[in-house]
């Protein structure tokens, strides 16, 4: 029982530290601190939706990040947009994060860099959400180049509801974490594995039979003694 209880504690540590090296394996992989990202608005419709869950890439080389208009002023789509960049909105503090769940408020804006400028050795972009249908670009723009997390590479649709969900309502899923922890637990304990029971019977069987013998030795060495001493 004992035991049983000890491996359930031991999987659930060994879960939650492959949780955490799963993340930070990913953000050395894409070099971003955000390598995935679920999208919270339909500011970037229809190439992004709510609830898409984006992988995000960190760029290297400023220079070579591919700008343009997603549309043009007359209504027609662009061949060759620019590309989607998420970044910290320059309206807030920027928050370090260095786990996936915090605690704090980090604001991040996923919009396409529309357009582009050099000053003094530093790139700065402009920015616009594919679903604005103004011509003007976003009035927090230009965004510095160090206030860039990466560039959107690929996303999976509907699977960023599940981290939507838990940060929007972090009370509710920090109770269900811990609800299913708990019956994990209760089912262990309720249900033993009968394997280690069996594994004990065994082990006693072999330990009686151990002892049997090893008394049986003794007896015949005893006579063999006796016998010996007579002669």
């Amino acid at each position: 029982m004992k035991r049983d209880y000890i491996g359930t504690i031991v999987l659930a540590i060994i879960l939650f530290v492959g949780v955490f090296a799963f993340w930070f394996g990913l953000r050395f992989v894409f070099q971003t601190e955000f390598p995935l990202l679920a999208v919270a608005s339909g500011s970037m419709e229809p190439f992004l939706s709510r609830g898409d869950l984006i992988r995000v890439q960190g760029i290297s080389n400023f220079s070579e990040l591919h700008v343009a208009l997603y549309k043009f002023p007359n209504g027609t789509l662009n061949a060759a947009p620019g590309e989607v960049i998420v970044y910290y909105d320059p309206r807030y503090e920027r928050t370090p994060v260095y786990l996936p769940v915090t605690g704090g408020e980090t604001h991040l804006i996923v919009h396409r860099a529309v357009e582009r400028k050099l000053e003094n050795g530093t790139w700065f972009f402009y920015t616009k959400g594919d679903a604005s249908s103004g011509s003007s670009y976003d009035p927090w723009s230009p965004i510095r180049q160090d206030l860039i997390v990466g560039k959107v590479v690929g996303k999976a649709p509907w699977l960023g509801n599940i981290p939507l969900f838990m940060h929007e309502n972090r009370v509710v899923a920090i109770l269900v974490i811990v609800f299913l922890f708990v019956v994990l637990i209760i089912v262990d304990f309720a249900f033993p594995k009968k394997g280690g029971d069996q594994t004990k019977g065994q082990d006693e069987k072999l330990s009686d039979d151990h002892h049997n013998s090893s008394s049986h030795r003794i007896c015949e060495t005893s006579v063999l003694r006796g016998t010996k001493a007579k002669g």
